[in-house]
């Protein structure tokens, strides 16, 4: 009887591999060819998710669920409105200017390593830098030509991006109206030990995970933004919203951000980029150690190790959209498979949390 328990344990642990690579691929497969619509309904499911708050915030007032999600939307496309005719065209100057300014700085780094490398054989050193600063040119001069010939389809790309932010804001607004309904009807086939535990986790792991995401990344972006203008950082705006926008990514997102803008900035001034890395990793710290615990506190509770994993996976199924979604994806796994053991059947709540809680049925 053991030596057959063991065998079967063993079937199961050889046989997991496989079929998780082969869950993967057809993943990867599925979202490949699907991915405008896949990706349309993700981003507006998770605007759904946020603006979920203040419609309950207007719901408190006495306002009816119909008329705090159209007070919620038209907030919400205002604000879009004014960012759009006043950061966005900033950015857009300070990232065409930037890229004018990348082979300047290129040329000027690459004399600093000449002379670092000329100081380096005057004292006997072993250091040829020639390779290197050859294969760093060659990557940003294609990288540069990339975007050059994106630009050649600005005007379509702008419109296409039109069209998917007007479905997005469709999307979003009968999520916020009929998205309980639709999610009953999905789960309901599912037995109320898994239907419930699954729903409180998708709750925790994707409303407040992007909730605390986003303010994090917020509060980078308002605190790098005077700290690069005092240190007179060029694109200090620029640079900083890369950083915050970064911060979308979990758990690597802030060093790869950091990372990228530290480089940029090496190549005009490595004194600079020095301050811009230290100033960037102290307000990582505060936020990683003050205010992270305090907003996400265990919303995930996964081992750092399975994050990283997820975002791989997530990256390698569906790209970007794939490392956004992958912890709470994960997340919601662990935290349904988690409350399962533990947890009594209750009142149905949906997560968009549009009307009363449905009522479930007891298996």
């Amino acid at each position: 009887m053991r030596r057959s328990a063991s065998l079967q344990r063993l079937l199961i642990y050889g046989l997991s591999g496989p079929i998780i690579a082969l869950n993967v691929w057809l993943l990867s497969a599925l979202f490949t060819y699907f991915k405008h619509p896949v990706t349309i309904l993700s981003i507006a499911a998770i605007l759904a998710f946020l603006l979920n708050y203040p419609v309950k915030f207007f719901k408190r007032a006495r306002v009816s669920h119909t008329q705090a999600v159209i007070i919620v939307l038209l907030i919400t496309l205002t604000l879009f409105v004014v960012v759009g005719l006043t950061l966005v065209p900033m950015l857009i100057d300070q990232s065409i200017q930037l890229l004018e300014k990348i082979p300047d700085w290129i040329t000027a780094s690459q004399r600093n390593l000449e002379q670092f490398e000329i100081l380096a054989k005057q004292r006997r050193l072993p250091l040829n830098l020639n390779i290197v600063t050859q294969q760093i040119n060659a990557n940003i001069q294609n990288m540069l030509q990339q975007l050059a010939t994106g630009a050649v389809g600005f005007a379509g790309t702008l419109l296409t991006g039109i069209i998917n932010f007007v479905l997005v804001i469709v999307l979003a607004f009968y999520m916020l109206i009929y998205g309980d309904r639709v999610w009953y009807g999905l789960v309901s086939l599912l037995p109320s030990k898994i239907r419930v535990p699954l729903t409180k986790s998708l709750i925790l792991n994707f409303q407040n995970f992007f909730l605390s995401q986003l303010l994090l990344g917020l509060f980078m972006v308002v605190c790098l933004t005077p700290i690069f203008l005092v240190m007179r950082v060029p694109f200090a705006l620029l640079f900083a919203i890369v950083i915050g926008i970064s911060e979308l990514i979990p758990f690597i997102g802030a060093t790869l951000g950091i990372g990228l803008v530290t480089v940029l900035v090496l190549l005009q001034n490595w004194w600079l980029a020095v301050q811009v890395a230290i100033a960037a990793i102290v307000m990582q710290q505060i936020k990683d150690n003050l205010l992270g615990p305090r907003l996400l506190g265990e919303v995930i509770g996964l081992n750092p190790i399975w994050i990283f994993v997820a975002i791989l996976m997530g990256f390698e199924i569906a790209g970007l959209l794939g490392t956004l979604v992958a912890v709470p994806i994960a997340g919601t796994i662990k935290g349904t498979f988690d409350a399962m053991k533990i947890s009594n059947p209750a009142n149905f709540v949906s997560p968009f949390n549009i009307t009363d809680d449905f009522p479930v049925d007891q298996d």
